[in-house]
Formats: structure tokens, sequence, C-alpha cells
């Protein structure tokens, strides 16, 4: 049975909050499709997603688009049509994702990563291109060409550098602070780089809009399934558009008062309500080109430290 006090909260986030098709679609595929084999139905797809206030109309137009901007490719079986992330919208989404579903390091010995993207190797494109990709990662902008960031963790840079082909055409220098890990100039540096005040408020308000259903979630005597989806797909939506502007700094260097853990915990833990049933919704609606959908896989279960497993 649908929880009135829930519908009541979906109706006003999608009347207060519209969203984008194309980028809710990429929300749904990443969050929920991709560890069910990552390719479905399309009718089965527009089903899912009407809920969410997307039509038919819209949910063909947005996969179309994404198709062409290399996002979803597609595969005609009869009169089927199946959609499912391609390969760079896979890495693009995994990009995002890794710093949503995984607690950021909170211990800093004061390493930096600094990126010099300035001279004559790269093209207007490619330079405009790394810049927006690293800063995605969290990397700041501290001179014409030069972009940091506070990490030891090279992983995530090697792989932008590499899937834009362009490791071998920039200067990739670790660094270390010397003296004091945090001082004044550091801290104006990181006042200069990264808006973090703008970013609390985004937290703040997230947190405002998401512990009331999470409140009304918690005392329904029990939940449904196609709710369960809706929140938890909002939830992702929501708290990616946050999390993707937030560098993700050390604790050293950010307010102490800052709302960013309180905001990554309320998602964990609405993420966790709403699992089961969320997960058994996909299952009744979504259909690929084999039948049935697949059950996760099992990389899915260590999303936030770890899901529970479901039989």
């Amino acid at each position: 049975m649908k929880s009135r006090i829930v519908s009541t909260w979906i109706e006003d986030f999608l009347r207060d909050r519209p969203v984008r098709a194309n980028s809710l679609i990429i929300t749904i595929y990443g969050d929920s499709i991709a560890p069910h084999g990552g390719s479905v139905w399309l009718g089965s797809f527009i089903k899912l997603a009407k809920p969410l206030g997307i039509n038919d109309r819209l949910v063909r137009t947005s996969v179309f688009r994404l198709s062409k901007d290399s996002w979803l490719t597609s595969e005609h079986i009869g009169r089927r049509s199946y959609y499912g992330l391609t390969a760079t919208g896979r890495r693009r989404f995994e990009h995002a994702y890794r710093r949503i579903y995984f607690q950021p390091k909170v211990h800093w010995e004061g390493d930096w990563q600094i990126v010099l993207t300035a001279g004559n190797e790269l093209t207007p494109a490619q330079r405009d291109e790394v810049r927006k990709e690293l800063q995605w990662e969290g990397f700041g902008l501290i001179a014409s060409g030069v972009l940091a960031h506070p990490s030891a963790d090279l992983e995530p840079l090697l792989d932008i550098l590499q899937s834009n082909g362009v490791q071998d055409r920039v200067v990739v220098v670790r660094g270390k602070s010397l003296g004091a890990l945090v001082n004044k100039p550091t801290r104006e540096l990181v006042r200069e780089c990264w808006n973090l005040s703008s970013i609390s408020q985004d937290y703040k308000r997230f947190l405002d809009r998401f512990r009331s259903v999470q409140k009304a979630l918690k005392s329904a005597r029990e939940l449904d399934p196609e709710q369960c989806f809706v929140v938890r797909t909002l939830l992702m939506h929501e708290f990616r558009r946050t999390l993707l502007r937030d560098p993700q700094l050390p604790d050293q260097l950010l307010p102490h008062d800052w709302p960013g853990n309180a905001a990554r915990q309320l998602c964990h833990e609405l993420y966790v309500l709403t699992q089961r049933e969320a997960e058994n919704h996909l299952m009744s609606v979504l259909e690929t080109a084999s039948g049935r959908l697949p059950e996760a896989a099992p990389y899915f279960y260590e999303r936030f430290g770890g899901l529970a497993t479901i039989n």
C-alpha cells in the first residue's frame, strides 16, 4: 500500500525541483540498471520512468539524444529496442559514483596532486575537456593551466588522462605540504579555488528535503516498492548534483560545521531503507533481451560500505 505522505512528498519534489530527463535517465541507468546487466527493453524502461514524471515521448526523445552523445547504445531485436550504457557512458558514470558510494579518505598527510596543462601539447578543445573532467573530480584551478587537489590517490587522475589520450601531453606532479599541514595561506587557497559556502548551503537543503521522507518511510507499516524506487532515484539524483560540486577535501581543510558528512550519512541510511523494495520493483518491471532482469552483480552490495544481500 502506498503511503499518502510519501506520495505527497514525491509530488512536491517533482513540482518544486524539476529534473532534466536526460540527466535523470543517466541516474537510473547508473544507479539501478548497470548492476543488473546494463541493458533493458525500452518499453519496460518507459514504465519504470513514468512515476518520475517522464512520459513516453520524453523518454524516447531523451534516449535518442543520449545515444547521439555516446551515453547509451541501442540494439534492435524484432520490434523491440534495448538500451544500455556505452563503455564511455559507464566510465563517465563510474567517475561520478565512485565518489558517491564510497567514503572519501578523511586522514590527510599534506599530499597534493598538481596537473600542468599549459603549453602547446594540447589543443584548446583537449585542454578544456581535461580541465572540465578534473574539476568534476574535485580539482581546483589555482592558476591558468594549473589544477591541484589535496589527495594522494592517483587512480582517478590517471584514468581521466588516459581516457582523453593526454597522459603524455601534460605534466603531473605529486607534492607535499612542508611544515604545518594547514595554515592561513592554505585556507585562503582553499577559499579561492572551491566555493565551499555555496556547497554547504546545497548540503543543508539536501538534508532538509530528504529528512522528512526518511521519517515517513521509517514510520510506514509497510514499504511500497514503486515509492521506494522513486525515492531512491530522486535521492541519488539530488545527492549526485550536490556531491559533484564538492571537491571532497580532507577534514583538516573543511569548516568545523561541514554538513557534507551528515548528508552522506543520510544518503546511506535512506538508500539502505529503500534498497530491498526498490530492487523488487526493478525486478518486476524491467525486461532484458533474455527475459527477466538478472540479479544485481556482487559489486552492487559494496556500496556505502556494504549492503544487505537480497535473497
